[in-house]
């Protein structure tokens, strides 16, 4: 359970379609109700719960804290710091969209257009380079929709196991492969538009083929100066150090959204031994989905811990202007060895 202290005292609250598994909630939420409390206050309180939010966030899949006297990346960067968690610099990431830099810690969410939708996935799952913990805060709430949803993956894992085990089995025993072509320069008008020379680190073509080359990927260079690279095998179902198995990947926003003028979803995704994936069973997946999905409709100052190995998360299109940003924290890695 989350203490309370003296300096700020935060009350757990049931919200509005707050869903209920077992005997978790998702999200769990945490209101500060302390309208005199300060920035020091809450990174205090933060700092010393820091092991029980973490804990709380692993077992629910989501922690949201509102009304907490935050405003602005600053803030937020402050209030993941004292967590105590090891950065994870969006820099080193291999993940294929376009974000901006607001301090060391914090940078933009993705910055492809208001119109676009982002589908569910859990944070870089189709790279070997994956963060434990992804954070978001939100500056500024849209006019209308831009919420971001999020789905407890281990609930859904359970649904597609009872009703499509043959798809179930296929993600266990085969894994995924997932293919991009990245652009020769950022394209900020694409969710999936950083370029080869962002993504990779690298400065020369045969730098990024050098990077590539260590992660395991295959390479295409394109007439156009575009990098069409394809992953190793990686998992697309994790077990958990306390035997629950999410559905830990990046197949439905795959297969349903990276679509842009370099990429075509039908060719992004494949089993790891190179078979097709089931493609009726992954619309199940996610229609699924969809059904479990919590929209967190965003309030400024909001800031929602997630635990990246137990729920997706999602963006909503929307009007009018809209500012949420994020940090990650905990490099881990994975690898998936195909039993031939």
């Amino acid at each position: 359970m989350i203490e309370s202290m003296s300096e700020i005292s935060p009350v757990s609250v049931a919200i509005e379609n707050q869903q209920q598994h077992g005997k978790t909630v998702f999200p769990y939420a945490l209101f500060c109700q302390d309208s005199e409390a300060s920035l020091a206050d809450a990174v205090s309180w933060t700092n010393r719960q820091k092991t029980d939010l973490l804990n709380t966030a692993n077992e629910h899949g989501a922690v949201l804290l509102r009304d907490f006297p935050i405003a602005g990346a600053s803030d937020f960067d402050a209030i993941v710091s004292a967590l105590e968690l090891d950065n994870f610099p969006y820099k080193k990431s291999l993940s294929n969209a376009v974000r901006i830099n607001r301090t060391d810690r914090v940078f933009s969410a993705n910055e492809a257009p208001s119109e676009v939708r982002i589908f569910f996935h859990h944070e870089m799952a189709q790279t070997p380079l994956y963060p434990r913990w992804i954070f978001f805060s939100c500056e500024i709430a849209a006019d209308q929709g831009g919420a971001t949803p999020l789905c407890r993956s281990d609930v859904l894992y359970e649904r597609i196991k009872e009703t499509h085990p043959q798809f179930a089995d296929a993600c266990e025993g085969r894994g995924l492969r997932y293919t991009n072509v990245m652009p020769d320069a950022d394209d900020a008008n694409s969710g999936m538009g950083r370029s080869w020379r962002s993504t990779l680190g690298a400065d020369s073509r045969d730098a990024a083929e050098h990077r590539l080359a260590e992660l395991g990927y295959s390479w295409q260079w394109q007439t156009n100066g575009c990098l069409k690279s394809t992953s190793p095998p990686l998992p697309a179902v994790m077990e958990l150090p306390d035997g629950r198995k999410v559905f830990f990947n990046q197949l439905i926003a795959a297969f349903s959204g990276w679509k842009d003028g370099r990429n075509d979803p039908s060719k992004s995704i494949q089993h790891g031994d190179g078979t097709p994936v089931d493609p009726e069973a992954v619309l199940a997946a996610t229609e699924m989905a969809e059904e479990l999905a919590f929209d967190l409709h965003w309030q400024a100052g909001d800031i929602a811990l997630i635990d990246n190995t137990i729920a997706m998360h999602a963006r909503r299109p929307f009007q009018g202007k809209r500012k949420v940003v994020a940090s990650l924290a905990e490099m881990q890695t994975q690898t998936f060895a195909l039993n031939c």
